[in-house]
Formats: C-alpha cells, structure tokens, sequence
C-alpha cells in the first residue's frame, strides 16, 4: 500500500481504492484489518509524555528569589528567629502550591484530545456491516457515515448523499461543508477546502455517505495537532522573567552590602564580629522583600477574581500580568468577532429590498421596506420567498432551557428562524404543504429541490441554491406589477439579479436564489429544474458581535495590533476586517489579505515580511496559526492568541497568552490555553487587557515601595557604621519592619484601582526590565531620603540622651519609630511616580487606609507594650520624641510630592508627549 500524504482529495475513488489495497464495496477482509492494525498501531490520540508531577513541583522551587528566601529562612533558624522562619517557610509553600496547581493542570492538555475520538463506528469488511471500536479502524476501512454521527477517523469520500460536515473546531470554518466523492484539482488545497475529505472528530449534520479510511490515529489531522501541542513551546512569561532577572540582581546587592557592612562594623571596633555579622545577616534578610512573591501571588490572585467576574477565568496566574504587555492579538473569526449564528438580513424581490432586523436563532425581529414595517404575510412575493426558504429545509431547531440547539446546516436553519418571525412556523407550513418528494443539493446541481402538495391542489417544486444556477434555468419572475404576477425573465432583468447578487456578496452576505415551478401531471424528474419563475434573493450574514468594533478600537487606542487568522473565505475575511478596521495600521495605510497557500514554503525573513503588513491571515492550516505566532515572537512581540477550535490549541500553547472561548471552545482549546473568555466576546478579551495593566501596574507600586523601604534599613545602618555611629537598629527591629511595615501597605498597594487613561498608553515594551534606570534612581533617592530622616532622628536622639546604656536605647526607639512611620506614609507617595497623592483618588484605595492603622497600631504596641519593648529593644518615647518622629516621619511625603510637583511643571514647559504611569 502506499501513502500519498496529504494528496488524496486529487485522486479519482479508483486511485485511492488501489493505493490503499481496499475495495468499495466489500471492505478489508478480517484478516487483512488485523494485520494493519498490527502495522498501524490503534486509531487512538496518544498521550505525549508530559512533565512529572515531581518535574512539575521541582519547578516551583527554581526562582532565584524562592531561593533567597530558602537562604532567609535558613539564617533565621541559624539566628534562633523561628517566627520570622516559619513566615518565611508559609509563604514558600503558599506561592509553590498555586504554581504547581496550576501548571498541573496546564499538563492535562494532551489527554483532552482524546475527547476528540470516536467510540464506535460503522465498518464494512467483507461484504458485512459492523459496529467496531472506532480504535480499530485501520487505513483502507470502508466506513459507513450517517447524520448526527462523528467521522471516526480521516477518510475520502467516495458516497455522498446530501452529505454535509461541521468542521469549524478543526479549520474554522462555521458553515458545515457540503461534501462531494469528485476529485479535486488542487494539490495545497487547504484543509476546509477539501471536500473530497472528512477528518476525525468532526460531525455530520446532515446526509450520509461512505469514505474509505486514509489515516488514524497520530497520523489523522487532530494527531498531526497533537504532535504540534507538544512541540510548541510554553515560554516564561514577562514577569517570570524580570522576577528572575530581579533575583540576580538582589544576590549581587545583598552580597555586596552585607559584606561592606559587616567588614566595616568590624574593623572600626563599633561591636564584636559575631554580633556585627547577626546584623549584617538580618540586613541580607531585609534586602531580600520577602513579601515580593507573596504580594505577587497575591496581586495575580486578585485580579484573577476581577477578571473572573469579567467573564475571564485565568487558569495561569502570570498570564494575568502578561495581558498587560500583550502588542498582537491574534484573533479568531468565527464566534469571536462575530456571533456563529447565521443570520437572514434582507430579500431583494422585483422593484423592492426587504430589510429583516433581529440576530441569532431568536425569532425576534420585523422586516422593514424603506425604514417602515412591512406584513410579510400581506406581502404575496415576500410570503412565498419566506416559505420557499422554510420548505425547502432539512433543518431543525430544537429549543431546551432556552437555548437554541440547530440540527443541520446553519443557513437552513437562518431560513426557519426568519420564518418565525413571519409567524410562519415550519411544522404547520409542512403540514400545510406535504413534501411529495426531493432532490438534495449536491456541488454539481447547486441547488436544492423540495416537491409539495399545495392547499390549493396542485403539485409545486421549490428551490433555493446558487442565484446564478436558478437564474439560468429561470424563464420568468415574480413581479411587482398590479397586471400580471409574473413576468418574462429578460437579459436586461438577468444583469441587475447578477448585479444585486454581487452587491450582496460584497457585503459578506452569503446569497441563496429562491425559485418554484407549477408542475404538470406526470411530471418527470427533468422538469423539476427548467422554466422555473424566480422569486428573488435571500442574504444573510453570520452577525459580527455588538461590541466588537468597539473592543477593536479600544486596542488600536491602546497601542495593540489586531490580527484576524481564519479558516474562512478569504473575501469574507477581508469584507469583516475592513468593517472592524483591523485592515488598517496604526497610522490608518492599508495592510494585506493574505490566503493560506501564499504561506507555502516561507522561509524566516518571508515569515518577517509577510506578518509586517498583513491584517488578515485567511484559509490557513493548524501549522500556519503556529508559525504566524512564532514569526511574531520573532519580531519582540508580546501575542495574544484567540481560538476556540483544535486547530487553534498548537498556537495557543506557543503564544505568550492563549485566550480559548468557554462557550464554543473545544476542550482541547480550552487545555491549551491561559485564559478561558466564559461569554466568547471579544470585549471581555480587552477588559482583562485593561485588568494586566492595572496589575503590572501595582506590581510596580509594591516593587517601588519594598524596594525603597528595604534599601532605607540598609542606608541607614550602612551610613552610622560609615560615620562612627552606633547601630541606629538592633537586628530584631530590621527583622520587625520588614515583616510589619514592609508587607501591609505593599499588600495594599497591591489592590490598588485603576488608574485614569490606563488604556491610552502605549503597551509597555516586552523587553523593558522591572528595574529600568529611572525606576532605580528613583527608588535610591528616596530610599536615602527615607534613610536621612532615621539617622536625623537617631543622631537627635543621642545628642538628647546619650550614646550609651538606656539613652542609646531611647535614640534607637526613635529611630525605629521614624523609620517605620515614614516607610507607612511613603506608601501614600508610592501610588504614583509623577501624580500628587493629595487629588480625588486620596481615599479610593480603602485596603491602604486599613493597612496604614493596622501599622500604627502595631508600631504603637512596639513600643508601648512592655513584652514587645523587651524583645525589640525599645522604650516609651516621651512627648518631645513625638514631634520628632512625626516631623521626620512625614518630611519624606513632603518632599517626594513637591518633586512631582516641579516634575509636573517642567513636563507641562515641553512638548505634549505621552508619559506612562502607573
């Protein structure tokens, strides 16, 4: 036997029967089955081997910072601080158990795909029909197809009746595709064009047919999608990464500090080297933030639940802040942008156009002439249009809990739910008119005939299908005319149908002609399509959705390039794209249309170019989506995929972000992807954007704020050693700040609202590290401003009551208390890096105020409670010691804001210029 690959559609049945050793009509023998299931291995979707639950668990413990941390801990035991050692231990495992739930969970993706298999399935082998396990099935099986069934494996179709497959999950193609046994001409034909072929996993809506079995297995087009699964790459997100850029650089401060610090206590004689290095060892833990992966975890888990009640369900924490940096979406079209629910929008009859309003499989809705309500019951030529549409129907839609369910070809079933409108129920139409007889649509007649009983007696045939074909065998046309009811079809009448046809179709209608005949007695089979009367045209459109164009714009203001790939028509692509605008650059040039097949053979910087100026990627295959993705990741981009089909799960799982559709979505999609939109709007795919900014946002507010915080206690121990000073902290008070004042108003901060403008500003660059220059100068700044303060209120402290025995002990409260305060109120100045903390949005974030008393309360037992006083070294200040530590405390506030403000004025002297902001 010998396999042609991907070249069986341009086959005759006679070719592929030889090549594939089989026969028609009497299948494989029993004996020959079993031997090429030996060959072949099963019909089953194999799991590819995936990370271990140990790999997986293992993973969550390699961040450079959770090993800073495993280090704090380890000193802090050293120390005899098993407190401080048991927090730190709690929030190693808490970030460890949610990392290792969640990509436990993202490993199951595999398994998904075998809920794309067939159980059973209808064979024949030798001469005898069977049910089997769809495992069995081998290459050169003759399966059986019959409507409401799943094709069991690939397969050519060498029998159809009628036959028509859904295959959206699989090309992404929301029409089910009429499907034909005839050879096809083009060898690259894309997988929705062809229709010599049927794929497993995907449903039969209507007809029947055979198809003799070309693939199984790994080697079928979803096993093909398997393989791509597991070699696309899940790459680090952006914050994973500049976290772990981060953990780098601490290890470097931390090192270099602590040993400058330590070295130096020592040499000058300020303390023996044991307790000079106890000080040091509580510095390295201060520089280390431990709540940095705490506030993280946290800062995603929150947002998490606001997008969740945006109808986006995060199934990856990090992918939460990734939304915030994405510069492409590449969205989907089917059910994405538009609604999937094909939809009658206008009849054009003689002389008049009829507008129908109302979307989806609701029969809700009115047609509407020149803007005023037509009767279509009144109305004879749009009536019988209307009935023709519901008669000549194999469709059906069930409705169950209020939700539409449609059994057929959705532009049938568009013509049902129309015919409601018109109270033009289907069930008494059919009674009405009893079908007598059909003739299927087939690709080669391009039509489809119903014959019927009328009330009146007499026999009539209707037909809809292709306006050209219809047109051809017509000789008459229903007129407007009060004189005659019909009237000769003229060439001049044939050219404007054309031209009305076309006018349709480039409004991404999809246009069906409507015709009937009054048969004769003894009618034959021949005369059901000749001297027909035609009646008109019929549009519909699959809708696009409500907030769609809205969702696009909202993007380009953001600075985000929207990117349609498709499996669909490449003129329908292109119509949609251009009412989205997304067939336009930022500037407003035209971008390109492109069809699959001019992606053959691409080479790197053919993939660059082509991705540059393309807006729309039509008729492209699962490897296509995968390569468009990665070509883009090339380029820098931070990609945001959308796809709710198999064919969309390889790209999903490479892109940066892979965002499925919870409703039409596919289990495999849904695996694969980060996010799960649970209303399929591409809207709610915009508000989790907006949601990834705020975060990375606050990501920043809490990094500035630990950050500065941090670096103060190091600056203020540092600079005493460098000037001859006692100790201004013992190591018990660093350890106090950093888990008091340090975590509450960073876990605020973290909750922080959004911010005006958030998606005005361009996407931050994916490449840009959490730490840019201006960000650590800005943090050193005011890390020593909040060290200067200390060291103000230490150095009064001592000139007040000394620098010995309990008036050191008074010097060191102040300075403990003036540190604390003023990192609490930095908070405040920590919401913004250029806007004033004293406008409207002072008291929009409660959690800050909280976090604030909670401190204070705490920072007042310090030292006011007498078991807290002996553990932390510190005595009740006096009256006098209050207005020192307030004045220095809130000093830091003061200057930070007039910093704004004079930073605020300059900018206002330049040129206008977007400045980003968190």
């Amino acid at each position: 036997m010998v396999d042609v690959g991907q070249t069986w559609h341009v086959l005759t049945i006679d070719a592929v029967k030889n090549h594939l050793q089989t026969d028609t009509t009497q299948g494989l023998t029993q004996v020959e089955a079993a031997r090429r299931l030996t060959q072949y291995g099963p019909n089953s979707l194999v799991q590819a081997r995936g990370r271990s639950t140990f790999a997986i668990l293992f993973a969550q413990f390699r961040s450079l910072i959770v090993a800073l941390l495993v280090a704090a801990t380890g000193i802090a035991f050293l120390m005899g601080d098993r407190v401080e050692a048991i927090t730190i231990l709690v929030v190693i495992v808490l970030n460890a158990g949610i990392g290792f739930f969640t990509e436990w969970r993202a490993e199951q993706a595999l398994t998904a795909l075998q809920k794309q298999s067939v159980r059973n399935a209808h064979v024949v082998r030798g001469g005898i029909q069977s049910e089997i396990p769809a495992s069995e099935l081998v290459p050169g099986d003759l399966i059986i197809l019959a409507e409401g069934t799943r094709v069991p494996a690939d397969g050519r179709i060498i029998e159809s009746v009628r036959l028509q497959i859904e295959e959206a999950a699989l090309t992404g193609e929301s029409l089910a595709v009429t499907k034909t046994p005839e050879p096809l001409q083009e060898s690259g034909a894309a997988l929705g064009d062809r229709l010599n072929m049927a794929f497993l996993g995907t449903t039969i809506t209507a007809g029947r047919g055979q198809l003799l079995v070309t693939a199984t297995g790994a080697q079928s087009e979803v096993g093909k999608i398997g393989v791509l699964i597991d070699e696309a790459i899940t790459r680090a997100t952006p914050l994973e990464q500049k976290l772990s850029r981060l953990g780098h650089l601490l290890i470097v401060v931390v090192l270099a500090l602590c040993t400058v610090i330590v070295a130096a206590g020592w040499l000058r004689g300020i303390t023996d080297f044991w307790h000079m290095l106890e000080i040091g060892l509580s510095l390295a833990i201060a520089a280390v933030p431990e709540g940095l992966p705490a506030v993280t975890t946290m800062t995603l888990a929150m947002g998490m639940q606001r997008m969740a009640k945006m109808r986006a369900l995060v199934r990856r924490l990090p992918a939460v802040e990734t939304l915030g940096s994405v510069t492409i979406i590449c969205t989907d079209k089917t059910g994405t942008l538009t609604k999937n629910e094909m939809t009658v929008c206008v009849y054009v009859l003689d002389q008049k156009r009829v507008n129908v309003t109302g979307i989806g499989y609701e029969p809700v809705g009115a047609f509407q002439k020149d803007d005023k309500p037509v009767d279509p019951r009144a109305d004879e030529a749009l009536a019988l249009a209307v009935r023709i549409g519901v008669l000549c129907n194999d469709a059906k839609v069930e409705r169950t809990d209020g939700h539409e369910k449609v059994l057929g070809d959705p532009t049938e079933a568009a013509l049902i739910i129309v015919g409601e409108k018109a109270a033009m129920n289907s069930a008494a139409l059919a009674a009405d008119f009893p079908r007598l007889s059909e003739v299927p649509f087939s690709s080669a007649s391009k039509q489809m005939i119903t014959v019927h009983h009328t009330p009146a007696g007499k026999t009539v045939a209707f037909l809809k299908g292709s306006p050209g074909t219809l047109l051809e065998a017509s000789t008459t046309q229903i007129s407007a005319s009060a004189t005659s009811p019909t009237t000769p079809l003229t060439p001049e009448d044939r050219q404007r149908w054309e031209e009305q046809n076309q006018e349709l179709a480039k409004a991404t209608l999809r246009v069906l002609g409507l015709a009937y005949r009054e048969l004769p007695e003894g009618y034959g089979e021949s005369e059901l399509s000749r001297e027909l009367t035609f009646v008109g045209l019929v549009g519909m459109r699959d809708p696009l959705r409500d907030e769609a164009r809205a969702a696009i714009a909202t993007c380009r203001e953001a600075g985000i390039r929207s990117v349609m790939i498709t499996g669909d028509q490449q003129a329908t692509a292109a119509e949609i794209a251009r009412q989205l605008e997304i067939d336009r650059d930022f500037e407003g040039h035209p971008l390109r249309t492109i069809h699959g097949r001019e992606l053959a053979d691409l080479d790197a910087d053919g993939w660059k170019r082509v991705v540059a100026d393309t807006a729309v990627f039509a008729r492209v295959s699962p490897e296509h989506k995968l390569q468009i993705v990665k070509a883009f990741q090339a380029q820098g981009h931070v990609v945001a995929m959308t796809g709710d089909g198999v064919n969309d799960a390889p790209a999903l799982k490479q892109a940066d972000i892979g965002i499925a559709m919870g409703i039409q979505g596919t289990e495999v999609a849904k695996e694969n992807a980060d996010i799960v939109i649970t209303d399929d709007n591409f809207a709610s795919i915009v508000l989790a954007v907006e949601q990834g900014r705020v975060i990375y946002g606050n990501i920043l507010r809490f990094l500035h704020y630990l950050l500065s915080c941090n670096l103060s206690e190091i600056l203020t121990v540092f600079f005493a050693l460098m000037i001859g000073w006692p100790l201004p902290l013992v190591a018990l008070q660093i350890l106090w700040l950093n888990l008091i004042t340090d975590i509450f108003p960073a876990f605020a901060l973290a909750l922080e609202p959004s911010a005006p403008g958030v998606m005005k500003r361009a996407p931050r660059d994916p490449k840009e590290p959490l730490l840019t220059v201006p960000f650590v100068w800005l943090i050193t700044w005011q890390g020593l401003l909040l060290a200067g303060v200390t060291l103000l209120a230490f150095g009064l402290g001592m000139r007040w009551y000394g620098s010995e025995g309990a008036g050191l002990r008074h010097a060191n409260t102040l300075a403990f208390m003036t540190l604390a305060l003023s990192q609490v109120f930095h908070a405040f100045s920590a919401r913004s890096q250029n806007r004033s903390v004293f406008t409207r949005r002072l008291f929009t974030n409660g959690w800050l105020w909280a976090a604030v008393l909670v401190c204070l309360i705490l920072q007042g037992a310090a030292v006011y409670v007498p078991l807290l006083q002996k553990i932390l070294h510190t005595s009740s200040p006096m009256a006098s010691d209050w207005t020192v530590i307030l004045g220095c405390s809130l000093l830091p506030v003061a200057v930070v804001e007039c910093v704004k403000l004079l930073a605020s004025l300059v900018a206002r002297l330049k040129p206008s210029k977007v400045v980003a902001s968190c």
